[in-house]
């Protein structure tokens, strides 16, 4: 095993993603290529696969978590589930999601909650402190706000977030600026 390089339990490996040792990341994860996932993040891949794209950020106590669904006589689904997370997302500080899908170039700001019900689609963003618990697909550039989680629709797609990562891995690419509570890209 390579110095570094963050693993789960399985021996997994996250190729050319940044997974800091303080983050929590169980069961059966695939980090796309140049994916931050910051400390004290939790990915928990319990009723099935996560499958995360590449380019996403998973800021601070962000928790992503296919959870087993209860049933009525109080036991578990034991259907696995895959949730899939596309690229280009940012997930801010205290955000929860459950959903089995979740597009490309969305936000989940800060402590808001998406449900496994929920799917949100591509270009969405979901406001701080907003809560989704409905069975529902969120169109495209849907942007969610305020105590009463109103909605409406971005004019125009929200642009790939490429120069931040360009930064970022720039930064880091040099191995001696690399902190050591992070893996190795």
């Amino acid at each position: 095993m390579s110095k570094g390089v963050k693993t789960t339990a399985s021996g997994q490996k996250f190729p050319g993603a940044v997974v800091c040792q303080e983050a929590t990341v169980k069961g059966d994860v695939t980090i796309g290529a140049g994916t931050v996932v910051h400390p004290k993040a939790y990915i928990h891949a319990e009723a099935g696969p996560i499958v995360i794209g590449e380019n996403n950020i998973f800021e601070e106590q962000v928790v992503i978590h296919n959870r087993l669904q209860p049933v009525a006589d109080g036991e578990s689904a034991r259907d696995p589930k895959v949730m899939v997370i596309g690229s280009n997302n940012v997930f801010e500080v205290g955000s929860h999601s459950e959903a089995l899908v979740v597009g490309d170039c969305n936000t989940l700001e800060a402590k808001c909650f998406v449900s496994r019900d929920t799917r949100v689609s591509n270009g969405c963003v979901v406001g701080a402190k907003c809560c989704l618990t409905a069975d529902e697909d969120l169109p495209e550039n849907m942007v969610v706000f305020g105590e009463q989680n109103r909605r409406r629709v971005q004019g125009e797609r929200p642009a790939v977030r490429g120069s931040c990562w360009g930064f970022f891995l720039f930064f880091f690419s040099d191995k001696s600026r690399m902190d050591k509570r992070c893996c190795e890209m």
